[in-house]
């Protein structure tokens, strides 16, 4: 197992993932932001790696995205970063990012690179199940990567079951089929749809994201889920001069 596998065998709700992206606010932050997040209580992290066209993201994190590019933010650069990772961080660590970086700097290269300095998994949400499954899976199997497919309120029942049976950790449930940085959706109709998931008893644990700020989204989310996902609100207190002294209180307003 690996550390993602490990985390969802020992603790089963109530888990907090944190996203930030790489080379932001400053090109080498991200070692001590991720350090900072695991004293503070995270229990994994997603470490997203900046593209100049990230279609998913809403503004906050589309303009950490262009800083951090500005900043030299490349794939060989981040890695280069988290080679002595592991000597500091213990918890789970996911890349996020968009598939035409990975595919620029070669798929099987990216997974031994990605294992080499300690990733446990990764998510790509613009690469295609079929594609995953029929030419890049053997990458992330051989270097004990999970690959972390996403479901939306369209997504079938039957692709549910296909990405349950792909997945070997969790599954990433969107609050919503909108960008990142909105406000979690507790509509009737959005509830429905999270109970639906939930009563398909699959295997894999599901971690809810998009929309999650506060402790309230946070409680909620996990009332249907094993945990959720902060992204753009985090992303946003990078922007002041001591973020790493205000990353004890923002985890603490979140889990308290």
């Amino acid at each position: 197992m690996n550390r993602l596998q490990n985390l969802f065998k020992n603790k089963t709700n109530s888990l907090l993932s944190i996203y930030f992206t790489a080379g932001y606010p400053e090109l080498d932050s991200t070692v001590a932001i991720a350090e900072a997040l695991e004293k503070s209580g995270a229990d994994f992290l997603e470490i997203g790696f900046p593209y100049s066209d990230p279609v998913a993201d809403g503004p906050t994190i589309q303009h950490s995205s262009e800083i951090a590019l500005e900043n030299g933010m490349t794939l060989h650069v981040l890695f280069e970063q988290l080679k002595d990772l592991r000597k500091t961080v213990s918890i789970p660590i996911l890349l996020m990012g968009y598939v035409n970086p990975i595919v620029q700097y070669g798929v099987e290269n990216f997974c031994k690179k990605a294992a080499e300095v300690g990733v446990d998994g990764v998510i790509v949400p613009d690469l295609p199940m079929y594609e995953y499954e029929a030419l890049y899976s053997k990458y992330f199997i051989d270097n004990d990567l999970s690959n972390i497919f996403l479901v939306t309120p369209q997504t079938t029942e039957d692709r549910i079951r296909k990405i349950d049976e792909l997945s070997n950790s969790f599954i990433y449930l969107l609050s919503s089929s909108s960008i990142t940085g909105g406000s979690l959706d507790v509509s009737s109709g959005i509830e429905d749809y999270y109970k639906r998931i939930k009563a398909m008893q699959l295997k894999n644990p599901m971690i809810i994201g998009f929309g999650i700020s506060n402790k309230t989204n946070f409680d909620k989310a996990c009332e249907y889920a094993n945990g959720a996902i902060v992204g753009s609100a985090f992303v946003k207190l990078l922007k002041d001069e001591d973020y790493l002294n205000k990353i004890p209180a923002f985890i603490k307003s979140i889990k308290s």
